[in-house]
């Protein structure tokens, strides 16, 4: 009976004796590093302004569920986040999981581009291992800061073998969300993170994460995309489809040397009549035009609003203008046909 006994504490206490993982912590800035003026100052903070070393040991409890390393990658609000910060984030990624002795990565980053670094990197990432994306929505000087939970969360997951080969996630407000899915709905409020329709991946909870689903779409270690000897990407650009649109946006980054522009139209990716001709004129001079809807939410039809093949138009699926922008730039440092783009805007 005493034997018993022994052996249901210890069944208490799953980590007790179990091998740490290994996770390095990249910041980037954003409001998780983020100082405000007083404790309840939540608006008119400055972002980026502390440390990682100084972001960890405000969390002393993450020694207790990882070997934790930090590195200062970049020091910005992620609004500033540019084609030339993702790649060098991916390339150290990269490196780092190609070692035996990292386990996961940990990103602290700025919530306004969040989705956007967390779907680039889940598209270029060549191992399957756990790479988590964190932030917060209220600086760490504020009485009620969610950075250290949501730190201590990400940490977690990333040195959890749940999150091996689900791709890059984004933790925060105890949610696991994709990259693929997961957009900003909501301006300050700490649950603004959502997967609209197709749902989280899944919650963390009791120190440990719980999934109840996983994405179907190619990703990390399956993407065909690899940016290791890349110092550059095609430049694209969104237009903003809207009542009364006019040509002028299109024409400007037609001029500027644009490789492929994104329609975020109304409803099913509409052409309004001064818009069409525009994109129509673009695709001849070279330029790949992909239809995205400014909606957020449904499947762009091809040839639904558009005649699409006879346009020679990509639809964007699911994605929304801001990731199809980035599936478009990656799509183009391989092809510029577009029925191949097509087919990778369905495969991932």
């Amino acid at each position: 009976m005493q034997l018993l006994l022994l052996s249901a504490c210890a069944a208490d206490v799953p980590n007790a004796s179990a091998k740490l993982p290994n996770v390095r912590i990249l910041a980037t800035g954003g409001t998780i590093a983020g100082t405000g003026a007083t404790s309840t100052t939540t608006v008119g903070y400055t972002a980026a302004k502390v440390g990682v070393d100084a972001l960890i040991a405000a969390v002393p409890e993450l020694k207790k569920v990882a070997n934790v390393s930090g590195e200062q990658v970049f020091q910005i609000a992620s609004e500033s986040m540019g084609n030339e910060h993702w790649l060098a984030l991916a390339k150290r990624i990269n490196t780092l999981l190609a070692q035996p002795d990292v386990d996961g990565i940990v990103i602290t980053h700025g919530t306004d581009t969040i989705e956007e670094t967390a779907y680039f990197l889940n598209l270029v990432v060549k191992s399957r291992k756990p790479v988590v994306i964190v932030g917060a929505m209220r600086p760490s000087t504020a009485i009620s800061a969610d950075g250290p939970i949501n730190l201590y969360n990400a940490v977690i997951l990333a040195g959890s073998r749940e999150a091996v080969g689900k791709g890059v996630l984004v933790m925060l407000n105890d949610q696991i969300n994709g990259a693929r899915e997961v957009t900003k709905t909501n301006t300050s409020t700490l649950d603004t993170f959502k997967a609209p329709e197709l749902g989280l991946l899944g919650y963390m909870q009791d120190n440990r994460p719980h999934f109840y689903r996983a994405s179907t779409r190619r990703h990390t270690a399956e993407s065909e995309f690899d940016v290791s000897a890349l110092t550059k990407l095609p430049a694209v650009d969104v237009v903003y489809g809207h009542a009364n649109a006019n040509r002028v946006a299109i024409d400007a980054y037609a001029a500027s040397g644009d490789q492929g522009l994104v329609y975020a139209g109304p409803g099913d990716g509409s052409l309004a009549a001064a818009v069409r001709p525009a994109l129509s004129e673009a695709r001849r001079r070279g330029i790949v035009v992909v239809r995205s809807s400014r909606v957020g939410q449904g499947i762009v039809a091809r040839n639904g609003e558009a005649n699409d093949d006879e346009l020679d138009f990509v639809v964007s699926d699911t994605l929304n203008p801001q990731k199809a922008r980035i599936l478009l730039m990656l799509a183009l440092t391989r092809t510029t046909d577009t029925r191949e783009i097509q087919r990778m805007f369905y495969d991932y």
